[in-house]
């Protein structure tokens, strides 16, 4: 059966902890809904992951809507979230809406995510029919705002402001909210206030759920990866293995065989 926004309320209801996985492609989004995942967020993380820029910034709306629209047909049951780029929805209410619809009908999308107490926002959206995701904490597209990619919510000040503000997204109408770069006292502290699901990324165990970048989970990334990163495989080790078989292989003359060729 498809996973529907209710369904995660009652996991958070019934205590059942849900993974969350991006997905930006129609094979991996097959691969992760026969695995079970519930939740696909085709992030805007795909403009490091998979475009190759250097922050979440430059990815256009147009390159969101293709991904979204390649997840959405490779899954069959898992609830698909596409991610409003920056520079979508902050400049005023009817950018935000007139995009996000451009998501749930051009992407197929079955919800949309976007960065920051858009309350005003969040309240439009879900009175028009568009389920809203909210995401708190660190947030990518404000990165240059904060100085880089930092802890968020560790000052009084700031662990209050979180706090608030998703108290606020919540009566907005947002069925869940991203807490990335939290610490894992306020996470919990918001998860025992919230009625509705909490999504941590860096946030600690006590989320209603989780949430990974598939290229990190997956190993395909490079580099020294973040501490709230757990490596579930090496599959960017396995690729390259696989292609210098290959390439030897065929420099050798070995491939293709008479069991790879046809008559």
């Amino acid at each position: 059966m498809p996973v529907t926004i209710h369904d995660l309320r009652a996991f958070k209801e019934r205590g059942e902890r849900f993974p969350m996985l991006t997905a930006y492609d129609s094979a991996t989004a097959e691969i992760l809904d026969e695995a079970g995942i519930p939740v696909l967020l085709v992030g805007d993380s795909l403009a490091q992951v998979v475009l190759g820029y250097e922050s979440t910034i430059p990815v256009e709306i147009d390159e969101m809507l293709h991904h979204t629209r390649a997840v959405a047909r490779g899954a069959r049951n898992a609830l698909v979230v596409g991610d409003m780029p920056f520079g979508t929805y902050g400049a005023s209410v009817e950018d935000g809406v007139r995009n996000a619809v451009r998501f749930m009908k051009e992407g197929r999308a079955h919800a949309v995510k976007f960065e920051g107490p858009q309350f005003d926002l969040a309240e439009r959206l879900s009175s028009i029919g568009v389920p809203v995701m909210a995401h708190l904490g660190l947030t990518p597209q404000s990165v240059h705002l904060f100085g880089g990619y930092k802890v968020q919510g560790r000052s009084d000040e700031q662990a209050s402001n979180i706090l608030r503000w998703a108290k606020e997204l919540e009566e907005a109408g947002a069925f869940a909210v991203v807490l990335e770069c939290v610490p894992t006292e306020l996470a919990a502290r918001i998860t025992r206030t919230l009625s509705i699901p909490t999504i941590g990324i860096g946030a600690g165990p006590h989320c209603d759920g989780q949430v990974l970048v598939v290229n990190d989970m997956a190993g395909l990334t490079n580099g020294k990866a973040p501490k709230f990163v757990k490596r579930y495989a090496d599959l960017r080790g396995q690729l390259s293995a696989a292609a210098r078989a290959y390439a030897d292989e065929v420099s050798r003359g070995e491939y293709p065989g008479p069991e790879h060729s046809y008559s």
